[in-house]
Protein backbone atom coordinates (compact mmCIF):
# COMPACT_ATOMS: atom_id res chain seq x y z
CA UNK A 1 0.00 0.00 0.00
CA UNK A 2 1.17 3.52 -0.76
CA UNK A 3 0.28 6.44 1.49
CA UNK A 4 -1.28 8.27 -1.47
CA UNK A 5 -3.84 5.46 -1.57
CA UNK A 6 -4.66 5.70 2.13
CA UNK A 7 -8.29 5.98 3.06
CA UNK A 8 -7.77 6.75 6.70
CA UNK A 9 -9.69 7.28 9.91
CA UNK A 10 -7.69 9.16 12.55
CA UNK A 11 -9.06 9.42 16.07
CA UNK A 12 -8.05 12.49 18.04
CA UNK A 13 -7.58 14.13 14.65
CA UNK A 14 -8.50 17.66 15.71
CA UNK A 15 -5.10 18.36 17.24
CA UNK A 16 -1.67 17.04 18.14
CA UNK A 17 -0.34 13.79 16.72
CA UNK A 18 -3.66 12.89 15.12
CA UNK A 19 -3.89 16.16 13.26
CA UNK A 20 -0.31 15.75 12.02
CA UNK A 21 -1.22 12.34 10.62
CA UNK A 22 -4.29 13.76 8.89
CA UNK A 23 -2.23 16.56 7.35
CA UNK A 24 0.42 14.12 6.13
CA UNK A 25 -2.08 11.76 4.55
CA UNK A 26 -3.84 14.56 2.68
CA UNK A 27 -0.55 16.15 1.57
CA UNK A 28 0.51 12.77 0.12
CA UNK A 29 -2.70 12.48 -1.90
CA UNK A 30 -4.74 10.31 0.45
CA UNK A 31 -8.08 10.97 2.11
CA UNK A 32 -8.91 11.14 5.78
CA UNK A 33 -11.82 11.30 8.19
CA UNK A 34 -10.96 12.75 11.59
CA UNK A 35 -12.86 11.60 14.67
CA UNK A 36 -12.76 13.71 17.82
CA UNK A 37 -14.93 15.04 20.63
CA UNK A 38 -13.66 18.58 19.93
CA UNK A 39 -16.42 19.60 17.53
CA UNK A 40 -15.30 23.13 16.68
CA UNK A 41 -11.62 22.31 16.43
CA UNK A 42 -12.34 19.21 14.37
CA UNK A 43 -14.46 21.07 11.84
CA UNK A 44 -11.85 23.81 11.55
CA UNK A 45 -9.08 21.25 11.07
CA UNK A 46 -11.00 19.49 8.31
CA UNK A 47 -11.81 22.77 6.58
CA UNK A 48 -8.14 23.76 6.66
CA UNK A 49 -7.17 20.53 4.89
CA UNK A 50 -9.65 20.89 2.05
CA UNK A 51 -11.96 18.47 0.24
CA UNK A 52 -9.93 15.34 1.01
CA UNK A 53 -10.53 15.73 4.75
CA UNK A 54 -13.75 15.28 6.67
CA UNK A 55 -14.69 15.50 10.37
CA UNK A 56 -17.11 13.46 12.45
CA UNK A 57 -17.72 13.98 16.13
CA UNK A 58 -17.18 10.76 18.03
CA UNK A 59 -16.63 9.74 21.63
CA UNK A 60 -14.37 6.68 21.39
CA UNK A 61 -15.66 5.36 24.72
CA UNK A 62 -19.12 4.85 23.19
CA UNK A 63 -19.39 1.62 21.20
CA UNK A 64 -22.51 2.89 19.45
CA UNK A 65 -20.85 6.16 18.41
CA UNK A 66 -17.69 4.39 17.25
CA UNK A 67 -19.59 1.87 15.11
CA UNK A 68 -21.72 4.59 13.57
CA UNK A 69 -18.80 6.95 12.90
CA UNK A 70 -16.62 4.20 11.41
CA UNK A 71 -19.39 3.13 9.04
CA UNK A 72 -20.05 6.74 8.03
CA UNK A 73 -16.33 7.36 7.52
CA UNK A 74 -15.94 4.29 5.30
CA UNK A 75 -18.96 5.35 3.25
CA UNK A 76 -17.52 8.84 2.84
CA UNK A 77 -14.08 7.54 1.87
CA UNK A 78 -15.31 4.79 -0.41
CA UNK A 79 -13.39 2.23 1.62
CA UNK A 80 -11.16 2.12 4.71
CA UNK A 81 -7.60 0.77 4.82
CA UNK A 82 -5.95 2.70 7.65
CA UNK A 83 -6.95 3.42 11.24
CA UNK A 84 -4.68 5.54 13.44
CA UNK A 85 -5.73 5.63 17.10
CA UNK A 86 -4.54 8.96 18.56
CA UNK A 87 -7.45 9.79 20.87
CA UNK A 88 -6.27 9.76 24.46
CA UNK A 89 -5.68 11.59 27.72
CA UNK A 90 -2.62 11.96 29.96
CA UNK A 91 -4.45 10.99 33.13
CA UNK A 92 -1.74 12.22 35.51
CA UNK A 93 -2.21 11.41 39.17
CA UNK A 94 -0.55 9.65 42.08
CA UNK A 95 -1.87 6.49 43.71
CA UNK A 96 -1.53 8.22 47.07
CA UNK A 97 -1.87 11.97 46.52
CA UNK A 98 -1.87 14.77 49.09
CA UNK A 99 -5.65 14.85 49.04
CA UNK A 100 -5.98 11.08 49.41
CA UNK A 101 -5.83 7.92 47.29
CA UNK A 102 -6.62 8.10 43.58
CA UNK A 103 -10.36 7.59 43.00
CA UNK A 104 -11.13 4.42 41.10
CA UNK A 105 -13.36 6.43 38.79
CA UNK A 106 -10.36 8.48 37.64
CA UNK A 107 -8.34 5.36 36.76
CA UNK A 108 -11.36 3.85 35.02
CA UNK A 109 -11.90 6.97 32.90
CA UNK A 110 -8.33 6.84 31.59
CA UNK A 111 -8.76 3.14 30.79
CA UNK A 112 -12.03 3.81 28.96
CA UNK A 113 -10.53 6.49 26.73
CA UNK A 114 -7.01 5.21 26.06
CA UNK A 115 -7.51 1.46 26.06
CA UNK A 116 -11.14 0.56 25.51
CA UNK A 117 -11.50 3.39 23.01
CA UNK A 118 -8.62 1.96 20.98
CA UNK A 119 -10.15 -1.53 21.09
CA UNK A 120 -13.60 -0.31 20.04
CA UNK A 121 -12.11 1.54 17.07
CA UNK A 122 -9.91 -1.42 16.13
CA UNK A 123 -12.74 -3.90 15.92
CA UNK A 124 -15.09 -1.51 14.11
CA UNK A 125 -12.42 -0.69 11.51
CA UNK A 126 -11.31 -4.31 11.10
CA UNK A 127 -14.88 -5.43 10.49
CA UNK A 128 -14.98 -3.01 7.55
CA UNK A 129 -11.44 -3.70 6.29
CA UNK A 130 -12.03 -7.44 6.01
CA UNK A 131 -14.31 -6.70 3.05
CA UNK A 132 -11.62 -4.85 1.10
CA UNK A 133 -10.25 -6.34 -2.10
CA UNK A 134 -6.83 -7.83 -1.25
CA UNK A 135 -3.76 -6.02 -2.51
CA UNK A 136 -0.14 -7.13 -2.67
CA UNK A 137 0.51 -10.00 -0.23
CA UNK A 138 -3.26 -10.15 0.29
CA UNK A 139 -3.18 -7.00 2.41
CA UNK A 140 -6.44 -5.28 3.29
CA UNK A 141 -5.62 -2.73 5.97
CA UNK A 142 -3.61 -1.48 8.92
CA UNK A 143 -4.48 -0.63 12.53
CA UNK A 144 -2.07 1.67 14.39
CA UNK A 145 -2.07 2.18 18.15
CA UNK A 146 -0.47 5.12 19.92
CA UNK A 147 1.42 3.72 22.88
CA UNK A 148 4.13 5.67 24.74
CA UNK A 149 7.59 5.22 26.23
CA UNK A 150 5.68 5.49 29.52
CA UNK A 151 4.45 1.98 28.79
CA UNK A 152 7.99 0.80 29.60
CA UNK A 153 9.39 3.46 31.97
CA UNK A 154 6.33 4.91 33.62
CA UNK A 155 7.07 7.84 35.88
CA UNK A 156 5.64 8.67 39.29
CA UNK A 157 2.14 10.01 38.66
CA UNK A 158 1.67 8.05 35.43
CA UNK A 159 0.15 4.87 36.84
CA UNK A 160 -3.13 5.14 34.91
CA UNK A 161 -1.51 6.46 31.73
CA UNK A 162 1.30 3.89 31.76
CA UNK A 163 -1.11 1.04 32.37
CA UNK A 164 -3.19 1.94 29.33
CA UNK A 165 -0.20 2.56 27.07
CA UNK A 166 1.33 -0.77 28.07
CA UNK A 167 -2.02 -2.40 27.37
CA UNK A 168 -2.39 -1.03 23.83
CA UNK A 169 1.15 -2.23 23.12
CA UNK A 170 0.33 -5.59 24.71
CA UNK A 171 -2.72 -6.27 22.55
CA UNK A 172 -0.87 -5.42 19.33
CA UNK A 173 0.60 -8.87 18.71
CA UNK A 174 -2.54 -10.91 19.45
CA UNK A 175 -4.58 -8.61 17.21
CA UNK A 176 -1.99 -8.92 14.43
CA UNK A 177 -1.98 -12.71 14.76
CA UNK A 178 -5.75 -12.99 14.75
CA UNK A 179 -6.32 -10.62 11.83
CA UNK A 180 -3.49 -12.04 9.71
CA UNK A 181 -5.98 -14.31 7.93
CA UNK A 182 -7.76 -11.19 6.68
CA UNK A 183 -4.56 -9.45 5.62
CA UNK A 184 -4.98 -6.78 8.32
CA UNK A 185 -1.86 -5.65 10.20
CA UNK A 186 -1.57 -4.07 13.65
CA UNK A 187 1.38 -1.96 14.86
CA UNK A 188 1.93 0.29 17.87
CA UNK A 189 4.06 3.43 17.92
CA UNK A 190 5.50 4.52 21.27
CA UNK A 191 6.45 8.22 21.11
CA UNK A 192 8.80 9.85 23.58
CA UNK A 193 8.41 13.51 24.55
CA UNK A 194 6.65 15.27 21.69
CA UNK A 195 5.61 18.87 21.12
CA UNK A 196 1.82 18.62 21.25
CA UNK A 197 -0.81 21.18 22.35
CA UNK A 198 -0.40 19.94 25.93
CA UNK A 199 3.19 21.21 25.84
CA UNK A 200 2.09 24.69 24.77
CA UNK A 201 0.68 25.27 28.23
CA UNK A 202 4.12 24.84 29.78
CA UNK A 203 6.68 27.65 30.13
CA UNK A 204 9.32 27.67 27.39
CA UNK A 205 12.08 26.89 29.88
CA UNK A 206 10.22 23.73 30.92
CA UNK A 207 9.83 22.69 27.28
CA UNK A 208 13.52 23.33 26.67
CA UNK A 209 14.44 21.31 29.75
CA UNK A 210 12.35 18.36 28.59
CA UNK A 211 13.90 18.50 25.13
CA UNK A 212 17.40 18.60 26.60
CA UNK A 213 16.75 15.22 28.28
CA UNK A 214 16.56 13.52 24.89
CA UNK A 215 19.98 12.05 23.99
CA UNK A 216 19.70 12.79 20.25
CA UNK A 217 18.29 14.84 18.76
CA UNK A 218 18.19 16.92 21.95
CA UNK A 219 14.76 18.43 21.39
CA UNK A 220 11.07 17.61 21.60
CA UNK A 221 9.74 15.28 18.95
CA UNK A 222 7.78 16.86 16.12
CA UNK A 223 4.24 15.60 15.39
CA UNK A 224 5.26 15.48 11.73
CA UNK A 225 7.86 12.84 12.62
CA UNK A 226 5.14 10.69 14.13
CA UNK A 227 3.09 11.13 10.94
CA UNK A 228 6.07 10.16 8.80
CA UNK A 229 6.47 6.94 10.78
CA UNK A 230 2.77 6.16 10.32
CA UNK A 231 3.25 6.54 6.56
CA UNK A 232 6.33 4.31 6.61
CA UNK A 233 4.50 1.58 8.54
CA UNK A 234 1.62 1.81 6.05
CA UNK A 235 3.99 1.24 3.15
CA UNK A 236 6.12 -1.57 4.67
CA UNK A 237 4.00 -4.75 4.94
CA UNK A 238 6.57 -6.66 7.01
CA UNK A 239 6.02 -4.26 9.91
CA UNK A 240 3.40 -6.11 11.89
CA UNK A 241 2.61 -7.13 15.47
CA UNK A 242 5.28 -4.91 17.02
CA UNK A 243 5.77 -1.68 18.97
CA UNK A 244 8.12 0.92 17.52
CA UNK A 245 9.76 3.43 19.87
CA UNK A 246 10.04 6.94 18.44
CA UNK A 247 11.95 8.65 21.22
CA UNK A 248 15.46 9.89 20.40
CA UNK A 249 16.86 7.17 22.72
CA UNK A 250 15.32 8.68 25.86
CA UNK A 251 14.63 6.46 28.88
CA UNK A 252 12.35 8.14 31.40
CA UNK A 253 13.55 8.66 34.95
CA UNK A 254 11.23 8.04 37.93
CA UNK A 255 10.20 11.72 37.95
Amino acid sequence: MRIRDARAVVTGGASGLGNAVARHVVAAGGKVVMLDVQDGAGRAAAAALGPHAHFLRCDVTSEMEVNSAMAAAAAHLGHLNLLVNCAGVIGAGRVLAKNGPMPGEFFTKVVHINLIGTFLCDKAAAAIMQGNAPGTDGERGLLIHTSSVAAFEGQIGQVAYSATKAAVAGMTLPIARELARFGIRCVSIAPGIFHTPMMDGMPQEVQDSLGAQVPFPARLGKPEEFAELVAAVFEIPMLNGTTLRLDGAIRLQPK
